[in-house]
Formats: structure tokens, C-alpha cells, sequence
């Protein structure tokens, strides 16, 4: 029996000779890539051709979305009345960028526009019952709420009842309630809306509603969208894939000063852009600013017309940054004593941590490391004078706002998606809380939920490897949430080199097939160093790369898991 040494669970589809065989003669493409489009639900040639030749021009008409009309006729009886408009947005990097994006929308229509973000420690999140008297404060006679909203009833109805008219632009799902009654509440999620395409960003809907407006989606803005569709990890498919694959350059040449400035902060100006860029370097500078402070500062960053002003506020968002990843480390940290201390994983599939003291920022962030630690759904609360408030994180099979709608009459409040979500509870209902999500999990997670698969698109041979395979299967960018990059993987290969571990513990070595030889390399992989040895036969999962360093290019494999098979 194979040896795991990362224990996971690999997960091949069976191949389909046949529609590989029709969509790669019919669109002249690779077998490979063919079957890597069959197993992302791409089951014609048409639906190939469009996922590879993505055009710009395939976007839906905006005014099939459920109110866009509407909220397209308010804000030009806006213009008519000359009445000042205030966007309400979200302290995260989609809430941002979607405030801007609204920004330079309305301001070119001709509005006078305001902002407000509230402040995650103070307000919470999404709209409250403030909203009212800043509005009268600021003089504006219509809000518009942009990633958040959605299930505001009683806030929105407030709003209403004072005289102030409320558009809402929102991509979370409604409650069971209902939606708020206002004058146009736009969410592609509303049962009722009829639009194709459910899994926009709200930076993506703030691009449909300026799509409606203008008669088009400007070049000025796609920046903007790519950046906030990217870091809300939302699927690269249908639309958000159009936004990101014309987005992207957009962010390399953008015109914007805050995201030079941001740029030149994070040292990746003038590189080629990937998702990667935009989800891991970019995204969290914006985001820290919410977690730590105030996100007044990212917004003032990207719609900064003064480049030294940019400058200033990018600087101060990288050290925000960097004290964020400080305080994160030591959560971490406290996290993963608390698991190995309290939980009983022979009881518990979900993990609830509590805390009091814990920063709420960076609540999300250790979520997410614990699932990726132990591979079950968590839910990590700080605890503040008797009122709970977490962020919870999920698997794979196991839907988290249906999780938390099951225990509704236990939280305060709760919003958010299969996977990510965030609630508020009294510190009371804690153990019911953690016994309540316990029992719904052990109705829908099976034992072999817990052991975490790597999806494997196939078993190549080591000689099909080439640089012209890598570069056809590059058609398949921009890599993302729910368009993964491709893994591959090959068995029964001698390692050829004694295993060296490099800088931040990459491990590399070099396997052959008895004909073909290629170099692996594995990020954050050089702890299984002393697993292999010359001579040792195994089998390897990885995704396709190209080694061009200081020689002529090869295929590279970048290493996403190992099996010893003999030794």
C-alpha cells in the first residue's frame, strides 16, 4: 500500500475519449487541454471556443438583472433633482473598490457624490441604523448601499420611513425574510432575478450598473474590477473571467494614482500580473487598512489625485500590512494551542474557538488557517462585553450559511456564502452554538469529508511534458476560484538527485521515467526532505511550470503532493 506523506486524497475523473476527441479536432487544440476543459463542466465545442477565446463584447445586457432599471431611473432623477448621493460600501477590498467604481461612475454622470465605510470595530458590518442622520448630516436624499445591504430590512425600512431613498447594489444572499423594500434592490442572487450569470463580485455588480448607465463598461474602471473580483474569490468563470483576463493589464498600465502608488509600494511594478498579484500582494495592503484601522485610508488611496498623497497612503497601508501580519501570526498561534488543548476531533467537525480579546480583523484570516491545518469548518469568536463576533470558514461539502441559518434563533446576526461567513451571537449561547453546528455537520460531513482531496486532471506521461504543452495550457489563465490551475500527476518515478532544501523551505530534486528527466520543485515543501532519497520510487501530483533559468526552457513540475512508493 503507497505511503501519503501529505495525506491527501487524489481525485482523478474519468476521461472522455470521445469528447476530447470532438472538441480537440473540432477547435484544433491539445487532447490535454481538451480534457482539462471537459473536467471544468465544458461539455461542447462552442462552450470551449468561448471559455478560450474570451471576448469582451459577450457580456450580458445589465437590465436583465432584477431592478437595474430602476435603480438606473433613480439615480438620474438624482441628476434631475440635483441631489447629492451617498455610497455606503464594505471595509474589504471588493466594498472598496466598489465605492470607487460608483465614484467615478456618478461623479462623471454629473452627481455630487460622498462616502461612508463603516469602521469594523465600531459599526460592523453592512448597514445600520445610523445610516439615517449621516445622511441627513451629508444632505444626500439617496444611498446607495454597494456590497452590503442585502439583508438589511429593518435598516433600509428605517431609512425609508426618515425620507431618504436607498438603492441597493449587493451580491450576498438574501435572507429567508425576504429583501428589503426600497426603491431598486439589485442582486443577481434574488430568486426572482432572471440574470444568467450569480457569482458577480460587487465590484462586478457596480460595473453591470455603470454597463447600464453608460451603454458600456469603460476601460477606466476594469482595473478596478479585476482587482476587487480577484481578491473577493469569487468563480473566474463567465463574467468575472471576462473582467479579470481584461482587467489585469489594466492594473499593470492603470491610470489610477493609488494603485501606481501601490504598485511601487509592493515592488511589483512594471511585472506581468497574475490573480496572484492582485489576491496576495495587492489585496491584503487595501484590506489591512479594514482589518487594523480604518478602510477610509484604501479609499482615499484609490481616489487620490495627487501622486505624493498616494505615495503617503500606500506607505501607510504597508506598515498597517505588516502589523497586521504580526498580530496574525500570534493568533495563529494561540489558535492552533486551543485546538490541540480543547477540541475532541473524535466529537467535533467544526472547530469553534472563542476568546475574548481577539483582534475582529484578523478573525477571518485564522479561520481560514485552521481549516487549512485540519480541514474542518471553523469558527473563531472574539468576545467583548458579553457579545460574541466571528468569522467562520468552510470545506467542500459542507454549505456554511445554510449551517448558520440552522441555528438562526441562537445568533444576533449572521450574513455570507458557502464557504466564508461571518455572525454575531450573545456569549451565553456559545456551547449551544458549537453543539448546534456539530449536530448539522454530522448529518452532512462524512468521515471521508475530512481528509482533504487534490483534484487531479490527469496522468501524463513524463515525455509529454513539454514547454509547448505548458504554453497551450496557458490558455486556460486567469487561474482562480473555480478555475484552478491544472494538476497533473505521474507514477513510478526514480528520484535522480539527493532532495535539497532552498530558501523559504522549497524543495527541489530531479525524477526520471527511464527516459525523460525533469526537475520538481516544491514551495513550503522542504520539510519532506528526509522522505526522499536518491533511488526512491514515487508518484507526484503538480502543476506544469517552465524552468528557463541560466539553460534552454524545460518543463518544469511544481510539486503539489508525494506518494513513496518503494524505497
Amino acid at each position: 500500500m503507497p505511503t501519503l506523506i501529505a495525506q491527501k486524497r487524489w481525485d482523478l475523473p474519468v476521461p472522455n475519449p470521445q469528447l476530447q476527441a470532438e472538441i480537440s479536432n473540432t477547435l484544433h487544440v491539445h487532447p490535454i487541454l481538451a480534457q482539462l476543459l471537459i473536467n471544468r463542466g465544458i461539455t461542447t465545442p462552442l462552450e470551449a471556443e468561448t471559455f478560450l477565446n474570451i471576448d469582451f463584447a459577450k457580456l450580458y445586457d445589465p437590465f436583465l438583472m432584477r431592478d437595474m432599471d430602476k435603480a438606473v431611473e433613480r439615480v438620474r432623477l438624482a441628476k434631475e433633482r440635483q441631489e447629492r448621493v451617498l455610497i455606503f460600501g464594505d471595509y474589504d477590498v471588493d466594498g472598496v473598490t466598489s465605492s470607487v467604481v460608483l465614484n467615478k461612475t456618478l461623479t462623471q454622470y454629473g452627481l455630487d457624490v460622498v462616502h461612508h465605510i463603516p469602521d469594523r470595530m465600531d459599526d460592523g458590518y453592512g448597514l445600520n441604523f445610523n445610516v439615517a442622520e449621516l445622511a441627513r448630516q451629508e444632505q444626500a436624499k439617496l444611498v446607495i448601499a454597494v456590497d452590503c445591504g442585502i439583508t438589511a430590512l429593518k435598516e433600509v425600512q428605517r431609512l425609508m420611513e426618515q425620507g431618504i431613498d436607498i438603492v441597493i447594489l449587493d451580491h450576498h444572499e438574501p435572507s429567508e425574510e425576504g429583501i428589503p423594500q426600497c426603491c431598486a434592490v439589485v442582486d443577481p442572487k434574488r430568486k426572482d432575478c432572471p440574470y444568467p450569470f450569480k457569482h458577480l463580485a460587487a465590484v462586478g455588480i457596480a460595473a453591470k450598473f455603470t454597463q447600464a448607465l453608460f451603454g458600456g463598461v469603460p476601460n477606466e474602471i476594469l482595473d478596478l474590477v479585476a482587482l476587487g473580483t480577484i481578491a473577493d474569490v469569487v468563480p473566474l468563470r463567465g463574467e468575472n473571467r471576462i473582467f479579470v483576463k481584461f482587467g489585469l493589464p489594466c492594473i499593470e498600465n492603470t491610470d489610477n494614482l493609488g494603485l501606481q502608488a501601490l504598485l511601487d509600494v509592493a515592488r511589483i511594478k512594471g511585472k506581468k500580473l497574475r490573480p496572484y498579484h492582485a489576491g496576495f500582494i495587492l489585496g491584503p495592503r487595501i484590506n489591512a487598512a479594514g482589518r487594523m484601522d480604518s478602510a477610509r485610508h484604501s479609499l482615499e488611496l484609490l481616489l487620490s489625485h495627487d501622486f505624493q498623497t498616494a505615495m503617503d497612503l500606500a506607505g501607510k497601508l504597508d506598515s498597517i500590512n505588516v502589523e497586521r501580519q504580526q498580530l496574525q501570526k500570534t493568533m495563529i498561534q494561540e489558535a492552533l494551542n486551543m485546538v490541540e488543548r480543547d477540541v475532541n476531533f473524535n466529537k467535533e467537525k467544526v472547530i469553534v474557538l472563542v476568546k475574548e480579546g481577539w483582534h475582529k480583523g484578523v478573525l477571518g484570516i485564522v479561520a481560514s488557517k485552521i481549516v487549512e491545518t485540519f480541514y474542518r469548518p471553523a469558527v473563531i469568536v472574539t468576545l467583548e462585553n458579553g457579545v460574541a463576533t466571528g468569522s467562520a470558514r468552510s470545506i467542500d461539502g459542507f454549505h456554511l450559511h445554510e449551517a448558520l441559518t440552522s441555528c438562526s434563533d441562537v445568533l444576533e446576526d449572521f450574513g455570507g456564502h458557502r464557504l466564508a461567513a461571518g455572525l454575531t451571537f450573545r456569549q451565553e449561547h456559545t456551547d449551544e452554538l458549537r453543539r448546534r453546528l456539530n449536530d448539522y455537520a454530522q448529518s452532512f460531513l462524512k468521515p471521508e469529508d475530512l481528509t482533504p482531496v487534490l483534484l487531479v486532471d490527469a496522468e501524463v506521461p513524463l515525455r509529454d511534458l513539454t514547454v509547448d504543452l505548458v504554453n497551450r495550457i496557458d490558455l486556460l489563465e486567469p487561474y482562480g476560484e473555480g478555475n484552478r490551475p491544472p494538476v497533473f500527476c505521474t507514477r513510478n518515478l526514480t528520484v535522480k538527485s539527493h532532495p535539497m532544501c532552498l530558501a523559504k523551505e522549497t524543495l527541489k530534486f530531479w525524477v526520471s521515467d527511464g527516459e525523460t528527466t525533469l526537475s520538481v520543485v516544491g514551495f513550503g515543501m522542504g520539510k519532506f526532505k528526509n522522505d526522499l532519497a536518491l533511488n526512491q520510487v514515487i508518484d507526484v501530483a503538480y502543476e506544469l511550470a517552465i524552468d528557463d533559468w541560466n539553460k534552454e526552457p524545460t518543463a518544469q513540475l511544481r510539486l503539489k503532493d508525494i506518494r513513496l512508493v518503494s524505497s
